[in-house]
């Protein structure tokens, strides 16, 4: 009785475990939104707090030379609707899936709006006196952090879920997974948004993620309704060309 007992609890334990996994989904954009939240809250209370002191300090004080500028500059563009708008013809040329570039297409239109709904409610200030670009706009959260997670944090998913080459799979999601830092990176470097800007817009978009990949991007990839979860756990392709 007491082995039956015992090993009927520890299958409820990892039920529990299994649960969990599968939503891992959920608990990474609760905390996305939970983070987003207490920068609102910080920006709230003053204009600059430590976060964005410290960045300013490390990065524009200490790490702007002429040579770095350029690079970037090109980094930053990595995040602008020309290259965007190429790497969304490449994602529908070569991505698996049915329909790979609506997919992409409507995931980076529905950020943007969210992106600019947010700086209209919030309005705050853009950093004065030490950009290396011209801005307009709002600051909080930052557009190109923003697009950048949302939009390449799209392409990990994809790698993630349909490539079954373990090497390209991992160099898929390094390779995007830093050009998403980088471009947040440069719009600290060239002094058009504060740190808090670019952590806001990476969260902001991880939790959008959270809910698109879950709702919309399995039905647009040509999936069925009841192979979601699973392929989440085990990827395979969809519908390569």
């Amino acid at each position: 009785m007491a082995d039956s007992s015992k090993a009927g609890g520890g299958s409820r334990a990892r039920g529990v475990l299994q649960r969990i996994v599968r939503e891992r989904r959920v608990l990474i954009g609760a905390a996305a939104v939970l983070v987003f939240i207490w920068l609102l809250f910080e920006i709230e209370e003053k204009d600059i707090f430590r976060l964005d002191a410290a960045a300013y300090y490390l990065i524009v004080l200490n790490m702007r030379t002429p040579w770095l500028t350029p690079i970037m500059r090109t980094l930053s563009d990595l995040a602008t609707p020309i290259v965007l708008v190429v790497m969304l013809l490449m994602v529908e040329e070569f991505a698996p899936g049915r329909r790979p570039g609506l997919c992409a297409a409507v995931n980076l239109v529905l950020a943007t709006l969210i992106n600019q709904l947010l700086k209209h409610l919030i309005q705050r200030p853009r950093p004065a006196g030490y950009r290396l670009a011209t801005v307009s706009g709002f600051s909080f959260p930052s557009g190109h952090s923003m697009v950048a997670m949302a939009f390449y944090g799209l392409l990990i998913w994809m790698v993630w879920r349909y490539e079954k080459d373990a090497f390209v799979k991992w160099l898929g999601v390094l390779r995007f997974g830093a050009v998403i830092v980088l471009v947040g990176f440069s719009r600290v470097y060239l002094g058009v948004h504060y740190a808090s800007d670019v952590l806001a817009g990476f969260c902001a978009s991880i939790a959008w993620l959270a809910v698109y990949t879950k709702l919309v991007a399995p039905y647009l990839m040509g999936e069925r309704s009841g192979d979601a979860s699973e392929k989440d756990e085990a990827p395979s392709p969809a519908d390569s060309r």
